[in-house]
């Protein structure tokens, strides 16, 4: 295990860009917490769902993501989880993967107060230490103080073709040019967005991955993580 300098890591990016991997990958480098905050807003709309509340009310979702009691912690069964997402102490950590949850978290996660709400949350998991946070707000708005801040990003190409190579996988037959536009279309929401707009911490390093292997960007951070000093 590698001498720990830094005990709070945050990575933001855009969509495809890798921090997703690199996170995991880093924080089991590291012997550190992998916690994905996208999961949380995950939690909000499966409850909301759960209780007929209808995810176009914005009032009424916000009023279900301040009245849940969500944690994250470390994976308590071997079944394939990074984490156990715990809410109002019920595991439902593989019931946030439900298709119904995918269909509608993207509303969920733009409310102000359901974000709001959440990043208090998400502040009380980062201030335990040794963590690794990925999103897209996170050096931002969650964890403005944390020891390290990583960007990534990649050509709006790169990414689509990621995406695309993804979707080709699964048995999907997308149509590049498609996928390529609906990346554009989100990163022009992320980065334009009034509220926690995605963007690069001033103080922030940023990493282009377009043309790296994941070994060399899992380098290049933990590179990083030895240099930085609390």
């Amino acid at each position: 295990m590698l001498s720990r300098k830094v005990s709070t890591i945050a990575i933001d990016g855009p969509a495809a860009s890798g921090k997703t991997t690199l996170a995991r990958r880093l924080a089991a480098r590291l012997g550190y917490f992998y916690f994905d905050t996208g999961v949380m807003y995950r939690a909000v709309t499966l409850f909301a769902l759960r209780r007929a509340v209808p995810v176009e009310d914005e009032r009424s979702v916000t009023a279900v993501a301040e009245e849940l009691i969500i944690d994250v912690r470390p994976p308590s069964v071997e079944d394939g989880r990074l984490y156990d997402v715990l809410v109002n102490g019920e595991d439902v950590t593989w019931d946030i993967r439900s298709h119904k949850v995918d269909t509608h978290v993207s509303l969920v996660s733009s409310y102000a107060g359901v974000r709001q709400a959440l990043t208090l949350r998400q502040r009380q998991i980062g201030a335990r230490g040794d963590v690794v946070m990925v999103g897209r707000d996170i050096g931002t708005v969650v964890m403005p103080e944390a020891d390290l801040k990583i960007y990534l990003d990649a050509s709006a190409e790169e990414r689509a073709r990621r995406r695309f190579q993804e979707a080709v996988g699964r048995g999907n037959s997308p149509e590049f040019e498609d996928v390529l536009g609906s990346m554009k279309e989100r990163d022009h929401f992320d980065s334009t967005r009034s509220l926690a707009p995605l963007k690069p911490a001033d103080d922030a390093v940023l990493i282009e991955t377009t043309g790296l292997t994941l070994d060399e960007v899992l380098a290049r951070a933990v590179a990083l993580a030895q240099e930085s000093q609390p």
